[in-house]
């Protein structure tokens, strides 16, 4: 989802404008204007794409953070800027492709990187909002919005989980809620220092924090601002004279017992966390409108073997269960069935700080459930072939599977050439992808060894035999439908396909490359990985 590895987003609010400063850390008051030689300027347009309109701030590290607009897609963009570049940006580097790789809601879009040896600089999803910091400065938050909060963190956290990454900075400044409502979570770290374990627990902090106005300093540090550091500083937790933590309900009044329990269970370090796709089931489940008073219904939390009733996402997984009375056991059931629990929450067209399907306010006549919010997830692509219909000699055809298979480190990669395209001797040439079923496709990311390629994204309706004549056809056919962007010597290694038909759904698609970059020897592009997102 994001520290000194990592796109930015989080905020400072300065004379009522809300602006964003990079990297998780807050710009201390006394912290000294960072000069740097060549420093960007209003204009300027990097990488032939990304034009800078407004510095925003400084990081504490140094980082310049800019208001920009991707002037292909006219889309407002933030970037990071890190002088020098080169192999000190590999880590800031590194945790942006790693972000870039998982799409999700309630996870900040990273849309490209790239290092130009003076400097490197990270493009990534402009957010309107402000910080989960910022928001709890007016006072804490009521459990209805705590829960929805926590929720959203913890979703976004799975999707990262299951990719087998760790987030490793998760606190009240990197956590936003846009001015729609949309809570997402940024600026992951890729120093491998932290556990997916230790993310869980994050989630306890944040949930204390949301209910309190106290960060508990737990083992999950708050990166970059301390309690009594900066201009949003966090007051400390609230502990006894033996330095036990104060429960949340000890801290204000109002908190149900199980929201307590479960976050004072998160934060104990003598109890195993869940997993985080668990603790987002659970987190959804109590995720219901606050007129439903689903919160106030609720008894305190028990042990499961205190009980016979059926036991909670956290039950099962072997945490502690919510023991209730019929009336609040039918809550849950009806909940159940109107939004049922989705841990990757997508197509949320009215985002909102609830990030999994709402309930409707007019249930289906026919007491059929009201179908949850479609998933966004990596599709399996069931195969791939490369497509090269204007060669006789066909002997680039090995190794589609590895940019299937998941290992960056193995590729499938074109002859060198002469000239960028292709030594005058073809069009292009092409990865073809079977889904193996139609499917809504959200984003199409092609990882690539080098800078300077161009490319475009096909889909078909139609399979052709692997020949120099069925390529021929196939690539006639698959040039009648272009979806998403295309790309002209593109300065990043990622390219991003979106913006696909909502409405459209595909199983074949042609990754067509037309001009290759250049390297010591000649012309040639590895194509590393290729990742499909739908539902």
């Amino acid at each position: 989802m994001p520290s000194s590895a990592g796109p930015s987003i989080d905020t400072i609010t300065e004379g009522g404008r809300v602006t964003q400063v990079g990297e998780g850390q807050e710009a201390e008051e006394s912290a000294p204007p960072v000069m740097t030689f060549g420093a960007p300027t209003a204009g300027e347009v990097l990488a032939e794409r990304y034009e800078l309109v407004e510095h925003i701030n400084n990081d504490s590290a140094g980082r310049l953070v800019w208001r920009g607009v991707d002037v292909i897609l006219r889309r407002p963009v933030a970037v990071v800027l890190r002088y020098p570049g080169g192999d000190s940006a590999t880590e800031m580097l590194q945790a942006a492709v790693a972000a870039s790789r998982v799409i999700h809601p309630n996870l900040v879009g990273v849309y490209d990187a790239i290092d130009e040896d003076e400097r490197a600089y990270v493009v990534r999803e402009w957010v309107d909002g402000q910080s989960l910091r910022e928001l709890v400065a007016d006072g804490p938050l009521d459990p209805a919005r705590a829960t929805a909060i926590g929720n959203a963190v913890a979703s976004a956290l799975a999707a990262v989980h299951a990719t087998g990454m760790v987030h490793g900075n998760v606190h009240p400044g990197t956590v936003m809620i846009s001015d729609e409502g949309r809570v997402v979570l940024a600026d992951a770290r890729t120093d491998g220092a932290d556990s997916q374990d230790i993310d869980v627990r994050a989630v306890g902090g944040v949930l204390y924090f949301a209910l309190t106005g106290h960060w508990p300093h737990t083992e999950v540090p708050l990166h970059g601002a301390t309690a009594g550091h900066g201009r949003a500083s966090i007051p400390d937790s609230v502990r006894d004279a033996a330095g036990v933590l104060a429960a949340p309900r000890q801290v204000r009044a109002g908190v149900p017992a199980y929201l307590d329990d479960l976050t004072m269970d998160l934060l104990d370090a003598e109890i195993a966390p869940p997993p985080s796709d668990v603790l987002a089931a659970e987190l959804g489940r109590l995720d219901v409108p606050a007129d439903d008073h689903y919160l106030d219904s609720a008894g305190p939390l028990r042990f499961a073997a205190d009980t016979e009733d059926e036991p909670s996402p956290l039950a099962v997984a072997g945490g502690r269960k919510v023991a209730i009375g019929i009336a609040g056991l039918l809550a849950v059931a009806l909940v159940g069935l109107l939004i049922g629990i989705s841990v990757l929450d997508g197509d949320d067209k009215s985002p909102g700080t609830n990030p999994v399907a709402a309930p409707s306010s007019n249930p289906p006549a026919n007491g059929e459930a009201t179908p949850a919010a479609t998933a966004v997830r990596k599709l399996t692509v069931r195969e791939a072939r490369i497509i090269d219909p204007d060669s006789k000699v066909r002997d680039e055809l090995d190794d589609a599977d590895k940019v299937i298979d998941g290992d960056p480190d193995k590729a499938w990669g074109t002859h060198t050439y002469t000239t960028a395209d292709f030594g005058r001797r073809k069009d292009g040439m092409g990865v073809w992808l079977d889904l193996g079923a139609p499917h809504n496709v959200k984003s199409v990311q092609v990882n690539l060894s080098a800078r300077g390629a161009s490319a475009v994204l096909y889909a078909g309706t139609t399979t052709h035999p692997s020949s120099s004549a069925g390529d021929k056809a196939l690539v006639q056919n698959y040039q009648q439908t272009q979806i998403g962007q295309p790309f002209e010597a593109h300065k990043g290694t990622t390219m991003n396909f979106d913006g696909f038909n909502a409405d459209q759904k595909y199983q074949y698609l042609l990754v067509w490359i037309t001009e290759l970059p250049s390297n010591d020897r000649g012309y040639q592009i590895d194509v590393e990985e290729i990742t499909v997102q739908g539902s």
